[in-house]
């Protein structure tokens, strides 16, 4: 399954935009106002919880400065990642849109893509803010 968040416009730098993606500790201020639980693992992980759903712990997989910031599931019981695709407009100004795939089973996949698209939605929507 793969869903895609809105393109929003930042005004950060590509570079100081994905700085702030790979540091974990900024996703605290992305996060849907229905957020029971967040907390930082390590300098590379953090593990949150949104009222009526499961724990989601999730790493830093992959940055590829300026453009790309990969965060993914550390549990392997359900397998994705949550991409955030930057692209530089100006000297100040970026854009960024959240990529989300995982794999599902076509009933999980039901239940879940509503919420998912909801909270990649929410977050890029925060980004905007940042």
């Amino acid at each position: 399954m793969k869903l895609n968040s809105k393109a929003v416009t930042v005004q950060k730098p590509a570079a100081e935009l994905c700085d702030f993606l790979a540091d974990v500790k900024n996703f605290e201020s992305l996060m849907p106002e229905n957020i029971s639980k967040f907390e930082v693992l390590n300098e590379k992980a953090f593990v949150f919880a949104l009222k009526g759903m499961p724990e989601i712990a999730l790493e830093v997989k992959e940055v590829e400065r300026p453009n790309k910031v990969v965060l993914g599931a550390i549990s392997d019981k359900i397998p994705f990642s949550l991409t955030g695709n930057i692209e530089e407009v100006s000297e100040s100004s970026s854009t960024v849109e959240l990529l989300f795939e995982g794999e599902f089973n076509a009933m999980m996949a039901m239940m879940v893509k509503g919420p998912i698209s909801k909270f990649i939605d929410t977050l890029a929507s925060n980004l905007e803010q940042v």
